[in-house]
């Protein structure tokens, strides 16, 4: 239930600032009742991508693959915020609200994701087994940190901050399918790899015009995907995974398996959300009005603030 939560609330970070609040609530029912289920039992139930041999132990792909290219496709069928993109297609920098929350945030999640993976193993019979997946889990949460704020310092001369606590979080999506099956040199070699993702996967977001305000493409979608191909390369059939990876001797058998899986997966996801968000489009439609957005959603879509008496409102 927390897991098709995830799923459904990754989705919101890619349409922030501009989606009716009705549309947010009918497409959160339909990935939840319909699509993140579908996927699930592909993997994890026993359907045809369990029988090939897929691995994913704690979700790269059910969770954050699904989340984050629902979000692709929000975010593509929404448009950008207004004033995110000049004249000439370039991007804007519109700062977050409260980077110290947003740390905090982040810290919350880094804490809570040793439940999103260890608690994957539904059970404490093996300690070793819950030991190795937290190691693994927060050595990649911390190199994908360091990795992203040095490749932001080099490409843009400050050690962003915001970019930092996304390669935490890409970090964390890209251990999340490996998690129990790679040992923790290879947890570093994969947080490394995510901390460069997620910051040029924002950098192309914005070269394509899709306005995605926290990356929850880059960070879900991108490193969910390089999560679940991570399985074919460092996976270990003596730490559980189905068979040797890549880079230990299993030959290209296993990272075949999981792209096939992931792509498969995209598909049905990209595919299934185009009609979704269409038809909420026809039905509700997708985004507030121009006014709407400028005042505040807060405002226009629930009638308050969160800070009472910041707007100024003129009568007669």
């Amino acid at each position: 239930a927390v897991f098709v939560g995830a799923a459904a609330t990754i989705v919101a970070g890619g349409v922030a600032e501009r989606m009716r609040f009705i549309s947010y609530l009918a497409y959160s029912f339909i990935i939840s009742a319909l699509v993140y289920p579908i996927v699930g039992h592909w993997i994890w139930g026993g359907g045809w991508l369990a029988d090939l041999g897929f691995y994913d132990f704690a979700g790269s792909t059910v969770v954050h693959t699904v989340g984050g290219f629902s979000a692709l496709v929000a975010t593509w069928m929404i448009g950008p915020r207004i004033g995110k993109f000049g004249a000439d297609g370039s991007p804007r920098v519109i700062g977050g609200h409260n980077l110290p929350l947003a740390a905090l945030g982040v810290f919350i999640l880094w804490l809570g994701w040793f439940g999103f993976n260890a608690g994957s193993t539904l059970g404490f019979e093996d300690p070793g087994q819950i030991a190795l997946i937290a190691v693994n889990t927060n050595l990649a949460a911390a190199t994908s940190a360091i990795v992203a704020m040095s490749v932001a310092w080099l490409k843009f001369g400050k050690p962003d901050l915001a970019l930092a606590l996304n390669g935490a979080l890409a970090g964390l999506v890209g251990v999340t399918a490996p998690c129990a099956a790679v040992s923790p040199l290879a947890a570093v070699a994969i947080g490394a790899v995510s901390g460069v993702i997620v910051v040029y996967g924002i950098v192309v977001l914005d070269r394509c015009r899709l306005d995605d305000p926290v990356g929850a493409v880059s960070v879900h979608g991108f490193c969910g995907v390089w999560g679940t191909l991570a399985v074919g390369l460092f996976g270990q059939a003596a730490l559980g995974a189905n068979a040797d990876g890549l880079l230990y001797g299993g030959g290209l058998a296993a990272l075949g398996v999981q792209a096939i899986g992931t792509v498969s997966c995209i598909a049905f996801v990209i595919v299934c959300m185009t009609v979704v968000f269409k038809a909420i489009d026809l039905a509700f439609g997708l985004r507030v009005s121009r006014e709407a957005e400028l005042r505040g959603l807060d405002v226009r879509e629930h009638g308050m603030e969160s800070y009472s008496g910041f707007q100024i409102f003129i009568t007669d």
